[in-house]
Order: C-alpha cells, then sequence, then structure tokens
C-alpha cells in the first residue's frame, strides 16, 4: 500500500494502483452495484478525449509547461486506446454528479504522467490531479461533456445494429411471405395477413427508429465544456472555451 492525502486524511491506496485518494474513498463509499465504470468503455475513451482536449488547449494558452504537457498528452491518449481500463473501478452509481468519476480519470492520466517522468505514483508536487490535470475545467463540464461524446460513439454502434436487424427481418418476411395469421387489435383476434407482412412492418419500424437515434444524436453535439463549475468559464482563460471545443472537433498535435 502507499499512502495518499486529501482533505479528510490519510488514505490507505494500493501501491500498484494509478488512482488515488479520492477514488479509493469512492469505491468504499458508493458499493451499490457490483458494476465498475470500466464496463461502459465508451465513457472512459470519452473522458481521455476530454482531459486530451483541455491539456493541449492549456498548452497552447501557456498555462502548462511542455514537459509536464507531454507527459500528460501521451497519459490521455492511452486511456483513450483502454491501457488502463482495469483502473476505472468506481462502481456506475454513485453521488456526487460525477466528481467521483472526474477525480478518479484525473488521478489515473496524473500517475501515469508522471511514470513517463520517472517518478512514482503519488508524486503530485511534480504533476497534480488537480492542478494540472483538471486544469481550466470542472466536474460540471467535464462529465457531462464526457457522456455526450460518449453517447455519441455509442449511438453508431447502435445504428449499425438497427440496420442488421433490420435487414434480418426483411429476410424474414421473404420467408414467411406464404404464412398466413391472424392479425390481433387490442388483444383480440382481427383480420388475417402474412407473417411476413408482420416481419416487413418490424423492418419499416425499426428503419423509422434509426432516422430518431440520428435525431437525438445531433443534440449530443452540444457541449459544455469550458463553463466550468457553473457554466461562465470561471477560472479558465477567456480563449480556453472556444480553443477546447475545436480540439475536440479535429484534435492537433501542435
Amino acid at each position: 500500500m502507499r499512502v495518499e492525502q486529501d482533505t479528510l486524511g490519510d488514505v490507505d491506496v494500493p501501491a500498484d494502483a494509478y488512482y488515488g485518494a479520492q477514488t479509493q474513498r469512492a469505491v468504499t463509499n458508493f458499493q451499490i452495484s457490483g458494476t465498475v465504470q470500466s464496463s461502459p468503455r465508451p465513457l472512459i475513451k470519452a473522458l481521455g478525449m476530454v482531459k486530451l482536449a483541455a491539456v493541449r488547449t492549456n498548452r497552447a494558452l501557456g498555462d502548462i509547461d511542455e514537459r509536464r504537457f507531454a507527459a500528460i498528452e501521451t497519459a490521455c491518449e492511452e486511456i483513450i486506446g483502454g491501457a488502463f481500463d482495469d483502473q476505472f473501478v468506481i462502481d456506475v452509481y454513485q453521488g456526487g454528479a460525477g466528481t467521483s468519476t472526474n477525480m478518479k480519470a484525473n488521478e489515473i492520466i496524473a500517475n501515469r504522467a508522471l511514470e513517463h517522468l520517472r517518478f512514482s505514483k503519488g508524486r503530485y508536487d511534480e504533476i497534480h490531479p488537480n492542478n494540472h490535470v483538471n486544469l481550466s475545467q470542472s466536474t460540471n463540464d467535464v462529465y457531462p461533456t464526457a457522456i455526450r461524446l460518449a453517447l455519441l460513439d455509442s449511438s453508431e454502434e447502435l445504428v449499425r445494429g438497427l440496420h442488421e436487424l433490420a435487414a434480418a427481418f426483411d429476410l424474414k418476411a421473404g420467408e414467411f411471405a406464404d404464412i398466413l395469421k391472424l392479425g390481433r387489435t387490442q388483444l383480440q383476434d382481427a383480420v388475417p395477413m402474412t407473417l411476413g407482412q408482420e416481419f416487413g412492418a418490424f423492418a419499416t419500424t425499426l428503419r423509422e427508429d434509426i432516422l430518431r437515434v440520428r435525431e437525438v444524436a445531433r443534440f449530443m453535439l452540444e457541449i459544455n465544456l469550458g463553463g466550468t463549475a457553473i457554466g461562465t468559464g470561471i477560472t479558465a482563460d477567456p480563449a480556453y472555451s472556444g480553443h477546447v471545443v475545436a480540439e475536440l472537433v479535429v484534435p492537433s498535435k501542435a
């Protein structure tokens, strides 16, 4: 074990863990469903994308030095790639509007970045989860933004699945074209139809649902990253909001 500190005091953290004190407290406090956040991979990837856009923006604005920037950037790219999914150990149900999730990402990225600089985990005087990884951010803009990015990512997978299912129903519609059955309305027998007509209707409905999913997905393009704690952008550079959104749209390697 290693000992870390937060505002409540000392916390024992597994020595090989990339997370820190606030994550460990959340693990203890939120033993609810037994399902941890390593399961919904799109959310972890999205958190990495938000943190990557943030550190690139802070570097462009001169708010973080090149040495720390390079280490944090590499750690964020590793998170996006899935290298540390097993470190996201907090229950999917938690209090605090996502604060534990945001701090967990900050701690994992900070400790991995410290390794890149050849420091031991917990050397937050060199790279701090809040002061460096969470610079110009708040849970209140990071977490909703990450959720929206995750939903966008997941919606494409959902649409592909719906297309495949609709195509399968079309095949069955042809296969069942000559099978007669009774249609039912209000849970009662009604008039004759074919089983093929019924499966064809399923396929049509699914394709309409695809259109609805794409319509809803457009609302996920509106994000609040850069608003920080209460939407005013307090503590962030006035140029931060526009720059960080641009980084998310077309990430740069500048």
